[in-house]
């Protein structure tokens, strides 16, 4: 998939950032309402995983969260970190792994995000993320995952069912399945059945 994203980037084809400001963008906000950023500095640190150009790493620096930001994608780093002289957030964008966490950022993470990483990787890749975010949060941590259900779209992600999800994330336990609003999505969008899970840390 890696490839995949460094090419559509390179080629101005992202979609899935389109639909990250229109579609679903008033779902996630109510959601990040409800994980509001903690009165304590040092535990206001959220971790945003794929994060793509940065918009949802500002969004959670404008609600008052310290954030780390990766992504394995040279130009979308680069084009995230061109956006915080504008935005002032307080943000850290990092060129790495998102299967091998402890390797690129530091720990005690409250939050985490992830808006479509998930559900593109492989089933060994799964398991090595999910290792290393347990290791980068906190117990009590809250992690939002937005995924396409699972199914074959030639190039689009493969999605991810619920099963899934627990069992790339052993020790986080389920707490919302919310299928998300599609109406005046297109239709290739709503026919991959889109969720956000949201998960808490044992």
């Amino acid at each position: 998939m890696n490839l995949g994203y460094r090419l559509a980037y390179r080629l101005g084809f992202t979609p899935w950032e389109n639909a990250g400001r229109s579609i679903f963008a008033e779902q996630l906000r109510h959601l990040l309402d409800e994980v509001a950023a903690p009165g304590d500095a040092a535990k206001a640190k959220a971790l945003d995983l794929g994060c793509g150009t940065g918009d949802h790493s500002i969004e959670l620096a404008i609600r008052g969260w310290s954030v780390t930001a990766v992504d394995s994608v040279p130009l979308a780093i680069e084009r995230a970190r061109a956006k915080l002289p504008v935005a002032g957030a307080d943000v850290t964008f990092v060129l790495g792994d998102v299967t091998n966490l402890p390797a690129y950022v530091d720990h005690a993470y409250t939050l985490a995000l992830d808006v479509g990483c998930f559900h593109g990787l492989a089933d060994e890749q799964r398991i090595a993320y999910g290792t290393g975010l347990t290791a980068v949060t906190e117990p009590g941590a809250v992690f939002l995952m937005f995924s396409f259900s699972p199914g074959h779209r030639g190039p689009l992600p493969r999605g991810a069912s619920r099963a899934d999800v627990e069992r790339a994330l052993d020790g986080w336990t389920i707490v919302g399945d919310d299928a998300m609003d599609t109406s005046g999505a297109p239709g290739i969008l709503a026919k991959a059945e889109p969720r956000f899970f949201r998960l808490v840390r044992d």
